[in-house]
């Protein structure tokens, strides 16, 4: 009897114990992580760092005056050496750690065994950064970060710099339109376009910039952050006028930097290699971001007179993607599809648009037009995104790089808010003066106070 009060005073806590673990991993990760999982995961770097090193064949063999020095003082038989570990750096999220690379080794190499290295470790992912010539950083997140998105402390940001979502390897991705002036963003219904679309006006609301819109549904996207617009055109007959304006408005900054630097003003838009942020202040004239929504409604046409319009807007909407960026223009058009069977120009306008972001879209040819020309391993993990995840995407530019990213929640009315108490900042435009839109003054209502002779009860 009393061996098996000695088994229940035991195992009774243990049980609890272990009960709570898989509850805070399922629920609580970050708590789990920090408290169980950072210990165990550096307990086993720190005692199979060499042998998992050479099992992923990431050793060399030592010099000869290294391989002389143990002989002489140990007698032992001389093993391949592993690149030389730095500092551990554990995270909320995971542990970072630098590699000094041995010689003829690349980052390649490392990262071509992340995925012996999670396993070995015991961690969710691993994913290898090159630091400096012959140094990469290992990032091991503990979970995964994108079930619940928390944006880090530091995010990063500044002037046309938006943290706007958080990236696979739990780091900030910031949409910064200095770097990447144009993007394309594409996604089905539900799978967290339009959430993305608020960080970003969230985020640009507070900053000297003029926001501009085309939000063909209506308004429906766009409207509620009517205080902080510029201007905005509701269906395509506004954006057929309100683009020549921005093209001309960008052609007028054109002959400013002309002016200020001595050039011809014969001399070809092409041929300027500056922009307006070589400018000094005063003269320097404010940034412009223009949210195109549903893109595609530029293009669907019905009539003969629908189709010389289309024409009109695309070639203006190609012209501001080409030259838009000196001028301190910047597109961010989004959509639900975008392929060539839109009509002409759709192919040459998505060329401009350096930038790539594409959520869960209902068909490959989508994720293709998106992603196909700069990462085409990218498309299948495009296509992969469950629609139980709204938020998640694959961003990707140019340069061919790609990761997944997923948007934190924030609420219409949250953003809204962001807007009018923004309102205050909105840059004045002179040319988009006639398309600002109208945003009703949001009235206080003061709840009378209703005396009651007897408590009352709901």
């Amino acid at each position: 009897m009393s061996d098996w009060m000695t088994l229940l005073e035991v195992g009774g806590p243990l049980a609890a114990l272990g009960g709570g673990a898989a509850y805070a991993r399922t629920r609580h990760p970050g708590v789990y992580w920090s408290a169980v999982g950072l210990p165990l995961s550096t307990a086993r770097l720190l005692g199979s760092y060499g042998s998992v090193m050479e099992a992923c064949g990431l050793t060399v063999q030592p010099s000869r005056l290294r391989a002389l020095a143990v002989r002489a003082t140990t007698r032992r038989e001389v093993r391949p050496v592993p690149p030389r570990r730095g500092i551990i750096r554990p995270t909320s999220t995971g542990l970072r750690l630098r590699l000094r690379l041995a010689p003829g080794q690349e980052p390649a190499d490392v990262a071509a065994s992340a995925e012996r290295l999670r396993h070995a470790w015991g961690v969710h992912a691993v994913y290898v950064r090159d630091v400096k010539p012959g140094v990469v950083e290992l990032r091991l997140v503990g979970f995964d970060v994108l079930r619940k998105v928390r944006m880090p402390r530091r995010s990063g940001g500044g002037l046309l710099q938006v943290p706007v979502a958080l990236r696979e390897d739990a780091t900030a991705f910031v949409r910064d339109y200095r770097a990447i002036p144009h993007q394309l963003t594409l996604g089905a219904t539900l799978s967290g376009k339009s959430m993305y679309l608020r960080h970003l006006v969230a985020g640009l609301a507070p900053q000297p910039v003029a926001l501009v819109g085309i939000d063909c549904k209506r308004g429906v996207e766009l409207a509620p952050f009517a205080a902080r617009l510029s201007a905005l055109a509701t269906d395509p007959e506004q954006a057929a006028e309100l683009l020549p304006v921005l093209v001309k408005e960008m052609e007028d900054r054109y002959d400013l930097i002309k002016a200020r630097q001595g050039i011809a003003p014969s001399t070809p838009d092409e041929e300027i290699t500056s922009d307006i942020w070589g400018l000094p202040d005063i003269e320097r004239p404010v940034p412009i971001v223009l949210f195109v929504d549903e893109v595609a409604e530029l293009f669907l046409v019905a009539t003969k007179k629908d189709e010389e319009r289309r024409d009109e807007m695309v070639t203006q909407l190609i012209r501001l993607a080409q030259l838009g960026r000196a001028a301190g223009i910047y597109l961010e058009v989004c959509g639900q599809r975008f392929g060539a069977e839109l009509g002409k120009g759709a192919t040459m306008l998505r060329a401009q648009l350096t930038g790539r972001v594409c959520h869960r879209v209902n068909d490959e040819a989508s994720a293709k037009m998106a992603l196909g020309d700069i990462a085409p391993e990218a498309v299948m993990a495009a296509c992969s995104i469950p629609p139980e995840r709204p938020g998640l995407a694959v961003a990707g530019d140019t340069s061919g790089g790609w990761s997944r990213i997923r948007t934190p929640y924030l609420s219409l009315a949250d953003a809204a808010q962001v807007c009018r108490e923004s309102a205050h900042l909105v840059p004045a435009v002179p040319a988009l003066r006639r398309f600002r839109p109208y945003a009703p003054v949001q009235q206080v209502v003061t709840a009378t106070p209703v005396v009651c002779a007897h408590p009352a009860t709901d």
